[in-house]
């Protein structure tokens, strides 16, 4: 994705991005609706954010759905040079769930999902550590997770587009719980793996993909999003929406204070992702906002101000490159590698 499309984004598009991270798999015409653009304008338009990589639709199953798993925090130090070639290595492993390379006095962060519980994670990080390149790695748990915004760019047109009523519950999303793997059968795992890759492709596309009827597809896959089984993902670049500043703080919390602060943070249309780890008695968190300058707003305004809050570190996030286990598709671009090239798609 060239850094120049970012920039020739209309507020219409903008828009559009803003409908697809409410709902990845609304209709064209549904999103012209919500947006105030004509049916085949914003089809165009939709199509092109996604053909040209600003916009990625991914669904799959809801984290913990196919059994017990715990999350680590991961902290890397890279030898000189390397830190792009350890997080494409890591990019590629499918218990990788984010990796993000930032500031400070770490290279990557990145979040490490052992399935079937933490005696597992020796067996993972043996291999990981491993990587070339990898000089410190420090883990934490993550213990429990407040939120998790996927349309957190809502709040930029929420006052003038017509979003449904049900999308002021997105805002603040969390976990619902953990979804029984008893839910799922073969047919209900071929549905989401084949709309991994493209999460817009049409029911009818996957039932013929998989010799399935269409109608049991679509059955199915409501019976699935209505039980918290799956998950809708939209991938944007933060810069794509006027969005300039994503950081990671890691949030020091007196001790019996930890469950006010984080349902006072959870209340920000800013912060996208808030757990509370093991170490220190902490939170982390990750804020999005439009600039630096709102950034230092944020902090001084609010973070400072809350009671409990003994103190942060902080690490800005410079380039993002796996998201809810799928890697982003505009990184390599950015970095000057050539795209990975995804499947061909049939949209919604």
């Amino acid at each position: 994705m060239p850094v120049k499309m970012l920039d020739e984004l209309t507020e219409l598009d903008r828009r559009i991005i803003v409908a697809l991270q409410h709902d990845g798999r609304a209709s064209w015409r549904a999103i012209a609706e919500m947006v105030g653009g004509t049916v085949a304008t914003v089809t165009r338009r939709g199509q092109q954010l996604l053909s040209s990589g600003v916009a990625r639709i991914a669904v799959l199953p809801a984290l913990g759905s196919e059994g017990p798993v715990d999350a680590f925090l991961v902290r890397i130090n890279c030898a000189p040079g390397t830190q792009l070639q350890v997080a494409e290595e890591l990019v590629g492993h499918p218990d990788v769930r984010f990796i993000t390379l930032v500031t400070g006095g770490y290279d990557l962060i990145a979040e490490l999902v052992v399935h079937g519980g933490s005696t597992h994670y020796p067996q993972i990080i043996q291999q990981l550590q491993s990587i070339r390149g990898v000089e410190r790695w420090r883990s934490d748990l993550i213990m429990h997770v407040y939120k998790v915004s996927y349309d957190w760019s809502r709040q930029l047109f929420a006052s003038t587009m017509k979003l449904p009523e049900s999308a002021a519950e997105s805002l603040a999303q969390v976990d619902a719980g953990v979804c029984d793997p008893s839910h799922f059968d073969d047919q209900d795992r071929a549905i989401l793996t084949a709309l991994r890759d493209d999460g817009r492709l049409t029911f009818k596309s996957v039932a013929d993909g998989l010799g399935m009827n269409e109608s049991s597809v679509r059955r199915r896959f409501e019976r699935m999003r209505q039980l918290g089984c799956m998950d809708t993902l939209t991938l944007v670049p933060a810069s794509a929406l006027g969005m300039g500043a994503e950081t990671l703080l890691t949030v020091n919390v007196a001790p019996g204070q930890l469950e006010a602060v984080a349902q006072a943070l959870r209340a920000y249309p800013a912060v996208r992702y808030l757990a509370a780890t093991l170490d220190q008695n902490s939170l982390f968190c990750e804020v999005i906002t439009p600039s630096t300058e709102d950034l230092y707003s944020f902090i001084t305004s609010s973070l400072s101000t809350l009671e409990g809050v003994l103190g942060w570190n902080a690490a800005m996030e410079l380039l993002f490159l796996k998201r809810g286990f799928v890697e982003t598709p505009w990184w390599r671009a950015q970095v000057g590698l050539p795209a990975r090239r995804g499947a061909s798609t049939t949209s919604v």
